[in-house]
């Protein structure tokens, strides 16, 4: 309990100050920085219990630091897409073969066959724009592709979307970092930039589940 306590504060420090704890990785350990951010991308969209892990801040500052030569930009993004997809694909696969099986297939408290699948219909019809969109909202682009296993959408369109996805979401963000991440008022304001990639999101999110609520 005791580690638990001393880890949130260290990973919630971690995540507003990404830029510092990964010039200070680069500065002492080189190349490896590349199997860290793999590593991180990976489990962040590939686990579905580690949504709190850095995804947009972290990509951003990977392109800062492309800018200033401190790390390659093709090798990061070749990587970091690879990451993102493959982080899919699992977190897809967890959702495939431990869903149903959860749940038994069987009409229980815990397991609705109709709402089962509603859930595959929808992913089905609106599962692309789904999965491309929670690509970039924190936390939702972790649940997506374990949902979009469970409803037992079709591999192949999943991996579509997902590479799709995967090369919007690493290249576009990568790419503003490296263009603009070492203007000065960024470098500045990079803590409360950092604060707003994590907030807008959540509240869009939780303005579109109100709307939805109050509609129906």
């Amino acid at each position: 309990m005791e580690a638990f306590t001393s880890f949130i504060p260290w990973l919630l420090d971690f995540v507003l100050h990404v830029d510092k704890h990964l010039f200070a990785f680069v500065q002492a350990y080189g190349t490896w920085v590349y199997a860290l951010l793999f590593l991180i991308i990976f489990v962040e969209t590939g686990v579905v219990v580690m949504p709190f892990l850095p995804g947009d801040s972290l990509l951003f500052v990977v392109g800062a630091m492309c800018g200033v030569g401190l790390m390659d930009y093709t090798l990061s993004i070749s990587l970091l897409t690879a990451a993102a997809i493959l982080g899919n694909q699992s977190n897809y696969a967890l959702g495939r073969h431990f869903g149903p099986r959860v749940f038994k297939w069987e009409q229980s408290r815990f397991f609705n066959k109709a709402a089962f699948l509603k859930a595959h219909d929808f992913y089905e019809r609106y599962g692309g724009i789904t999965l491309v969109a929670a690509r970039f909202m924190p936390f939702l682009r972790t649940f997506a592709p374990f949902v979009a296993g469970v409803a037992q959408m079709t591999r192949r369109k999943f991996t579509f979307y997902d590479v799709v996805g995967g090369l919007l979401w690493v290249v576009g963000i990568v790419t503003i970092g490296y263009l603009f991440g070492n203007v000065p008022w960024v470098k500045t304001h990079l803590d409360k930039i950092i604060w707003a990639m994590i907030l807008i999101p959540g509240l869009v999110i939780i303005a579109g589940a109100l709307r939805s609520k109050f509609k129906r």
